[in-house]
């Protein structure tokens, strides 16, 4: 079993009250309750989708910008981090075993939620007791296999895209650049292991990447210092966008994802810790930072920086492993958007429809669920998911138009629930193979993001990489 020597800190001279205002977990809670008061503040004064108040306005560019923030660290972070990790793999045996155990554990977890979702939806019964003036439509996006096959082929570099949208004129309204986080991996992967098969030659390229990777982990760092602030302007907006009134005509489809959210959020992933012999109460306050950034964002691969921290520094999965593990999480470990949501909307659609589902289609909702999150990988997950679901199953996709007007505040749930799975399958794994930091794990939070607040330093963060061989038993 792996364990970590930590220099002692200083005792905590501060006082119960200055300790609370401090608090990580605090300040976020604190955002919450001033964003929500802003945004009906901002509803108050006549804010709406079509009217942007300067209130609204306000709270709106705080919590955009915080996200795109957030963003802009993935590719980097997420590059670096790989092809450093990769480089380390001489120092990790059985590297194909770990890798095997986690994509294992991603099918049982998410075997377990869809079967949740499945159970749910048929004692629920969400679409048969849906309201009145609901109106089908038509995707925007469709998932299908093909376009996860074709996704993994890089179209540059990084996988990035530039899109540009033009006026009557030709003139253009506005441009982006958005990226593919499996391609990002996929290129990543590639080149970590052509620096490996270069040998000594490649060296020089190796260590400007680790050195790399902890600037970047150090700008990361700040970033996600000023969470409390990006959740206030999140939640805030959130509260005006889509309030609670739309919850009327939806109000059993919406009850039943959160009862199944629920259900394996404090259910399903304490047994799981708990049969694992871990605590329960240290699995949530470690993974807490990433789970709450998870729900006002409601972006699993935003998340995914603070989600990898939280699982190296909190949960003691050694960074060499966490680096592939968590990444990939939040691209195909989508226990609420994969699993749980398609399921009971799919469920609701055929029932809203008046189609009897047979056997055979209700396993195949289980086969899409487990194996088919990827084909939305870099994508809108659960829309593009629930959409894959439904034409698998010969369902009509203009069913999905009858959940969009509420799709926003179930995604703040379903994100959470993905965010949560994305650091337990890490520990899990690392657990089974005896290379988990225990002491890190168990270490006393005290009301801090990490279980070590000692400004990043990331050489005291790391738990066995570069130092001893890691060995998967």
């Amino acid at each position: 079993m792996t364990t970590t020597a930590r220099a002692q800190k200083a005792p905590d001279t501060r006082g119960p009250v200055r300790r609370l205002l401090t608090s990580f977990g605090f300040q976020i809670i604190a955002a919450l309750i001033l964003g929500i008061g802003a945004g009906l503040l901002a509803v108050a004064g006549g804010a709406n989708g079509d009217n942007k108040t300067p209130l609204f306005a306000t709270l709106d560019t705080i919590g955009s910008a915080y996200v795109t923030l957030l963003k802009a660290a993935v590719v980097p972070l997420i590059f670096t981090a790989i092809v450093a990790s990769i480089s380390n793999l001489r120092r990790v045996q059985n590297a194909a075993r770990l890798a095997g155990q986690t994509l294992l554990w991603f099918a049982i977890t998410a075997f377990i939620a869809v079967s949740i979702g499945i159970v749910l939806g048929l004692v629920i019964q969400p679409g048969a007791k849906a309201g009145d003036g609901l109106q089908t439509g038509e995707p925007h996006t469709v998932g299908t296999w093909w376009n996860f096959l074709i996704g993994l082929i890089p179209q540059n570099f990084l996988g990035l895209t530039v899109s540009s949208s033009f006026d009557a004129d030709a003139q253009i309204v506005s441009s982006g650049v958005s990226f593919n986080i499996l391609q990002v991996i996929v290129v990543a992967t590639v080149i970590g292991i052509a620096a490996l098969k270069a040998g000594k030659k490649a060296e020089p390229f190796l260590v400007f990447t680790e050195s790399l990777l902890k600037v970047i982990q150090r700008v990361l760092w700040w970033i996600i210092r000023i969470a409390p602030l990006g959740t206030f302007g999140l939640i805030g907006a959130a509260v005006v966008k889509y309030g609670w009134d739309k919850l009327t005509s939806l109000a059993w489809f919406a009850g039943a994802i959160y009862v199944g959210l629920a259900l394996v959020v404090f259910v399903v992933y304490p047994i799981l810790v708990k049969t694992h012999g871990l605590s329960i109460k240290q699995y949530f306050s470690g993974v807490w930072p990433a789970v709450q950034l998870g729900f006002v964002s409601r972006s699993s691969i935003g998340t995914l920086p603070l989600t990898e921290r939280v699982a190296e520094r909190n949960l003691g999965v050694p960074r060499s492993y966490a680096s592939f593990a968590v990444p990939l999480g939040a691209t195909t470990k989508m226990d609420g958007c994969a699993a749980i949501y398609p399921a009971i909307a799919a469920i609701f659609v055929a029932q809203f429809f008046g189609v009897e589902l047979s056997v055979v289609q209700y396993l195949l909702i289980v086969i899409v669920s487990v194996f088919g999150s990827a084909a939305t990988a870099g994508t809108t997950g659960a829309t593009v998911m629930l959409t894959l679901t439904l034409s698998t199953l010969g369902l009509p996709l203009e069913g999905v138009g009858l959940l969009l007007a509420i799709d926003p505040i179930l995604d703040m749930g379903r994100t959470a629930v993905n965010v949560a799975g994305q650091a337990l399958v890490p520990t899990i794994v690392a657990k089974r193979e005896g290379i988990i930091d225990l002491d890190l794990y168990n270490a006393p939070r005290n009301g801090l993001p990490f279980a070590e607040d000692v400004d990043d330093d990331a050489d005291a963060a790391e738990p066995t990489a570069g130092k001893e061989p890691v060995t998967a038993s």
